[in-house]
């Protein structure tokens, strides 16, 4: 079984369905055996629909939190996140971190946001779900001074060094790859994919964003997590089924979701 621990279903382009979320959903089923999916909240304004959304379909955990980017809009309390995480279905607080890539000035702001992430993290006793661009010192240092290895979590989307998975690895973190890991020119990033202990890798889309090769430069789709599982499976000497079978135990034991089994 394949595990996409990370994707958007609430931004999934679905004009190849007709715009039908349910049969984007069958195909996902049937390709692959894409078994489950984690649907990462983003801001507090979308995530009543998404939440919405996604109840049919008891294969489909979700997070809550407010990505260091997004500028409008509620803030993301202690108060309010450990409310909405007190969902069944809630497996995670995030996305939260820190991206200098995208923000410019004075992110003080982003900063307290993330320490807010953590805290309520910690108060529920739910992992963390980090993303971090351009910032990994911050990343790494907000992380130790809020006591993150208490809960843990994944270091999602990775892009960075081998340095920093090392550091993340030291505070209890797993670490996830997309489908940037398939790109012809992430030939350091696919060194850091091998060397990642098998117990704390974990592999995601991002969808709608960052398809993977074949389909790069296209919507991306949560069946397509196959493909980040070949490369992978290539890179460390396996089949890919052995791949799946192991990023899906890691995601089970991480995130712990509710009535689910390998």
């Amino acid at each position: 079984m394949l595990i996409d621990s990370h994707c958007h279903l609430d931004r999934v382009e679905l004009k190849p369905y007709g715009g039908d979320f349910d049969a984007m959903m069958q195909a996902t089923r049937g390709e692959g055996s894409v078994g489950r999916m984690l649907c990462v909240g983003i801001d507090l304004e979308s995530y009543p629909e998404m939440r919405r959304l996604i109840d049919p379909y008891p294969e489909v955990d979700v997070s809550v939190g407010v990505h260091p980017n997004h500028t409008e809009g509620a803030e993301a309390t202690f108060d309010r996140l450990i409310e909405l995480a007190d969902d069944p279905r809630n497996v995670a607080i995030g996305e939260t971190g820190l991206d200098y890539f995208r923000s410019e000035g004075d992110l003080v702001w982003q900063h307290e946001r993330f320490r807010v992430h953590i805290a309520a993290a910690r108060a529920c006793g739910k992992p963390l779900i980090i993303h971090t661009r351009d910032a990994r010192e911050d990343t790494i240092r907000i992380l130790r001074e809020e006591g993150a290895d208490a809960v843990g979590g994944v270091l999602h989307c990775f892009t960075e060094s081998w340095e920093m998975a090392e550091q993340g690895l030291d505070l209890g973190f797993h670490v996830s790859f997309s489908g940037i890991v398939t790109f012809r020119s992430a030939a350091d990033l696919r060194e850091v994919a091998r060397r990642i202990p098998a117990d704390r890798l974990l592999i995601e889309t991002d969808s709608p964003y960052l398809a993977p090769v074949p389909h790069r430069g296209r919507s991306n789709e949560p069946r397509y997590v196959g493909h980040v599982a070949d490369c992978i499976a290539e890179l460390r000497g396996m089949d890919a089924e052995a791949i799946g079978a192991l990023t899906a135990a890691n995601y089970l034991r991480l995130f712990k979701p509710e009535g689910a089994s390998a």
